[in-house]
């Protein structure tokens, strides 16, 4: 239709005419420039974003003119832009109607579909779209990922077929049919797929996934092969560069996988990020004896990534997480040290020193950079916290006040973030020995959340150790074991409680409980079970676990 194909250029043209819609409606049979003009200011206000006056103007011309496809393709541009998916597919329904054979309108009518959840539509329509336009390749594309996502896996292989039958042969066509082929353990399919496309195209990663599948078969020679001539197309290919170094690992030739190694941290072309990434799977699986049998091997990989990548902050925090785990404390600050000074406004910088320095109870350098990311970040609560963490190790308690009072100053209404900061000031007023302002802490939290079990536990064994209370406290705790019946922390509390309640026989069964998920593990809990045994007269075994808290305990100091 003519008139649609205008559309395009009546977009960029400011509109020479202004009409008053509620006039425009009182005129009879409004002539073609009037309502040629409602039109442009329709377009218009849904490029600018005036979606009510939109809608109002484009209803007036589908109500008067229900002919011009135009008219409804714009109403579903315009229900998009208001998130009202299915009306959107609905008026491009109406415009498909009036104009088949307009690619767009039913592409636009497809994506209002997937947009409003209805995916089965959505494939009904890429498939009408496909029999008409079969050399549309985005669409199909689309369709495979709708076919993908209902595992509609035959229409999927199908499909992938009908896009080599229109486009030839491609490698991602190649790859996604071999992934779903061994998805669906048809091992020799998949395989087969793969060396028909290397048959007639040269692909690094096509060669890598056959060197991948053969080292899956256990036949390494051949896998080596494949890599090779993977790297003969592109030397630094980095998928072929670390099947070869896994091909000399499985081998145990230490010195072909280094070499290889090597090659891959010094490469200027690979990405820090999958050095980093390399790296940090290498220390998952990195034991003590293997770190010192190749310390300076792997030194030398490290150094080649950093100097290859010097102020990179990946592999600054890669190297500074390597020296941590090998025991070289001082090389590890000073690694994350240059990346906060080489990114000082990366929280992931900030965030791994301070990480590392927690790990090494160094609670005064800690304080000093969460001082220094609190200023570089002042609105990020996170730093407070951890600042807090530091303050309450160094015992300053009115340091942890005063944090937490910024980190729910900052907040606002954010209750996910205010109810720990009011609970964490609870705490730190018990510690002070100010139980009031901590009774007045933890009843402002059950306010906000009365099933807050971390406030709910905490209050209540603050209650106990006053002795009074007790019933509350019991109710309090009660709630707690509810709602997480293996917390041995949790379980010690309400069992405390009740025996101080007298209620022994009650009390065993969760101590018996707290034994299994951790309990033994804690000289307070121990001593605690000891004690309800001893009141229910099993004196040898109260002796046991009084030996066992005694031993923890120990071990705790």
């Amino acid at each position: 239709m003519v008139f649609g194909r205008r559309i395009a250029v009546l977009l960029v043209l400011v509109p020479l005419v202004s009409l008053n819609l509620a006039a425009q409606k009182t005129v009879s049979g409004a002539g073609r420039t009037d309502r040629d003009a409602i039109f442009i200011d329709a377009v218009q206000d849904i490029n600018e974003g005036r979606a009510k006056e939109a809608s109002s103007k484009l209803s007036y011309l589908t109500s008067n003119f229900p002919q011009e496809d135009a008219y409804w393709y714009y109403s579903g541009i315009g229900a998009l832009s208001r998130r009202q998916f299915r009306e959107a597919a609905g008026y491009f329904g109406k415009a498909v109607a009036l104009d088949s054979s307009n690619y767009w309108y039913r592409e636009r009518m497809a994506f209002a579909w997937s947009a409003a959840g209805e995916t089965d539509l959505t494939i009904k329509t890429y498939e009408d779209i496909l029999r008409d336009f079969p050399k549309k390749s985005d669409t199909w594309y689309s369709l495979v990922n709708l076919y993908l996502h209902n595992k509609d896996y035959d229409n999927v292989l199908s499909a992938l077929d009908q896009i080599e039958s229109s486009f030839g042969k491609s490698e991602s066509v190649s790859v996604t049919r071999y992934d779903l082929l061994m998805g669906l353990g048809r091992t020799d399919e998949a395989l087969s797929s793969l060396q028909d496309y290397d048959r007639e195209f040269s692909s690094p990663r096509v060669l890598t996934m056959l060197g991948d599948h053969e080292l899956s078969q256990d036949r390494d020679s051949s896998a080596v092969a494949y890599y090779e001539e993977a790297l003969l197309l592109e030397s630094d290919f980095s998928p072929a560069l670390l099947g070869k170094a896994e091909v000399f690992r499985m081998r145990k030739d230490d010195d072909g996988y280094f070499s290889v190694l090597n090659e891959f941290f010094s490469s200027e072309s690979i990405p820090s990020a999958s050095k980093g990434q390399y790296l940090s799977a290498l220390l998952q699986h990195l034991d003590p004896y293997s770190a010192q049998k190749y310390l300076s091997r792997l030194d030398t990989l490290v150094e080649n990534g950093l100097a290859v990548h010097p102020s990179d902050s990946i592999m600054l925090q890669g190297a500074g997480v390597y020296y941590y785990r090998t025991d070289r404390s001082e090389m590890a600050r000073d690694a994350m040290r240059k990346n906060i000074a080489a990114h000082p406004r990366s929280r992931n910088a900030h965030a791994g020193y301070i990480e590392l320095l927690n790990y090494e109870k160094d609670w005064d350098a800690m304080s000093a950079v969460c001082d220094s990311a609190i200023a570089a970040f002042p609105l990020e609560t996170a730093f407070l916290d951890m600042k807090n963490v530091a303050l309450y190790n160094k015992k300053d308690y009115r340091g942890v006040l005063e944090g937490s009072r910024r980190i729910i100053e900052i907040a606002g209404a954010d209750t996910s973030r205010v109810i720990p900061a009011l609970s964490t000031m609870g705490d730190m007023y018990h510690e002070l020995g100010d139980d009031r302002n901590a009774a007045k802490c933890y009843e402002d939290v059950l306010r906000i959340n009365p099933d807050y079990a971390p406030v709910l536990n905490n209050y209540a064994y603050y209650l106990c150790l006053q002795g009074k209370n007790l019933k509350k406290a019991a109710k309090m705790s009660k709630r707690t074991v509810e709602k997480e019946p293996d917390n041995p922390t949790y379980l010690d509390t309400y069992g405390w409680i009740l025996h101080l309640l007298h209620r022994d026989a009650e009390a065993k069964p969760l101590f018996k409980h707290a034994m299994l998920y951790g309990g033994k593990e804690n000289a307070v809990v121990l001593m605690h079970y000891s004690l309800v045994l001893e009141a229910l007269g099993e004196n040898d075994l109260a002796k046991v676990y009084s030996k066992m808290a005694e031993d923890k305990a120990k071990e705790e100091k």
